[in-house]
């Protein structure tokens, strides 16, 4: 058998023990939630299509949560009151491995094309990987949008922005339309300065809504007006599952949590976010800015359940692109590599959960918030790509923050086992 068939008969048989062993990990790890929120929304599209009530007057039986979406997102998701509960299963899960797959290959093929991995195998490699990611194997048993979210958001920073296109900022404003969070991008595209994206994106917003306003007029008033402002039906803050500072605070003092701290939180964790993405914008990285504005998000959120935070994984997928494109046996390398491992690691472990029921304490405060502290970590210390580097999932070239040094990148033009022998002299900005 010649050396390249040796070599992917390998590649296959690794591929099959990896998905097999992740299999196994993921029937002892991942917790059964009878896809609950996919229960949510099409009972209440249900109730609302076939039954005669209101949308936002809809509980799931026995629970206290409701459709809490924009009126925008009942007429995305409308066909599911004609779907059978199998058939709508099938739609979600499917929805949500295309959408992550997608998103997996845009991220990572730069890095495999550059470091000389065979490109399917790394991707099948990714995509084992991913699956036992705790947010999205939650997503996954859930039923929840988050991965159909940062593909809209993906579209427009990996795709459409870095090629100057006019319809740079359409997916950012129907993504606000569906759940309102995403709207954070928008303020990234002021905040940057991309002027016309951030029109685009508030007019496909503002479109989006009012054509759900219009078609559906007393569900958009009652959602304006009344669901939107029921916190009451999102879900405990304290509760370990709020991976956001809001939940840090309110874990702090159930009882009493408080507002002004986590506003003083949140107004620092802001600045700190739009200087990096400025530095990051500045040489058109919008794949870092991808992974700041979604980490950001997780933050600033009043409730950021495990599941929101498959905002993450760009982050760790640029970790790794970092980290690979650092000279080999270097000190950046080995810890840039260290860190996604063990970012990676926490954010499969479940270790929120062993503080469910007593959060009080030191040991609480550190390992409940495991996640936060990986959301802060990946917001402040994320390396913005250099000038002259390898090139981001968008084309683009990318920075470090002024003040830290640029090291050696590899010559793209070289072949792969001669990378990162050619660089640039060490300077200093």
């Amino acid at each position: 058998m010649a050396q390249g068939a040796r070599r992917t008969v390998g590649q296959v048989a690794a591929v099959i023990v990896l998905a097999v062993a992740v299999a196994g990990f993921l029937s002892v790890a991942a917790v059964r939630h009878g896809f609950f929120d996919l229960h949510v929304y099409r009972g209440a599209l249900v109730w609302w299509v076939h039954d005669g009530g209101e949308i936002y007057d809809y509980l799931k039986p026995g629970t206290q949560y409701g459709f809490t979406y924009p009126p925008f997102a009942a007429l995305v998701m409308l066909p599911m009151a004609y779907l059978s509960w199998h058939a709508a299963i099938v739609v979600s899960v499917a929805a949500g491995v295309v959408t992550s797959a997608v998103l997996i290959w845009w991220l990572l093929d730069p890095v495999s094309r550059r470091a000389g991995w065979t490109r399917w195998f790394a991707f099948a490699v990714a995509l084992c990987l991913v699956a036992a990611f705790e947010p999205m194997r939650e997503t996954i048993n859930f039923g929840q949008v988050n991965t159909l979210l940062l593909f809209l958001v993906a579209v427009d920073l990996l795709r459409l922005l870095p090629r100057g296109s006019n319809w740079a900022g359409i997916g950012i404003g129907l993504a606000t339309a569906i759940k309102l969070t995403p709207g954070i991008f928008i303020v990234y595209l002021l905040v940057t300065r991309r002027w016309r994206a951030a029109v685009t994106a508030s007019g496909a917003a503002t479109a989006a809504t009012v054509v759900a306003a219009a078609l559906f007029p007393d569900a958009s008033r009652e959602f304006w007006t009344s669901a939107l402002w029921n916190t009451g039906r999102v879900g405990e803050l304290a509760f370990v599952s709020n991976q956001s500072l809001r939940g840090v605070v309110a874990r702090l003092d159930p009882q009493s949590p408080s507002t002004l701290a986590w506003l003083l939180l949140v107004a620092v964790t802001l600045v700190l976010w739009a200087w990096r993405c400025r530095v990051a914008a500045s040489v058109g990285d919008e794949a870092t800015g991808l992974a700041l504005t979604g980490a950001v998000m997780c933050l600033v959120s009043p409730v950021t359940w495990v599941h929101h935070l498959v905002w993450l994984l760009p982050g760790l997928l640029l970790l790794l692109d970092r980290g690979m494109a650092a000279p080999p046996g270097g000190r950046r390398r080995r810890v840039l590599l260290a860190c996604v491992s063990i970012g990676y690691a926490f954010l499969i472990s479940r270790i929120v959960w062993a503080w469910e029921e007593d959060f009080s304490g030191l040991d609480g405060f550190l390992f409940g918030n495991t996640y936060v502290w990986i959301s802060l970590a990946l917001l402040a210390f994320l390396p913005v790509r250099s000038p002259g580097g390898p090139r981001s999932p968008s084309g683009s070239v990318a920075v470090e923050p002024a003040g830290v040094p640029q090291l050696d990148q590899p010559d793209r033009r070289s072949p792969a086992g001669q990378r990162h022998r050619i660089g640039r002299p060490l300077t200093v900005r």
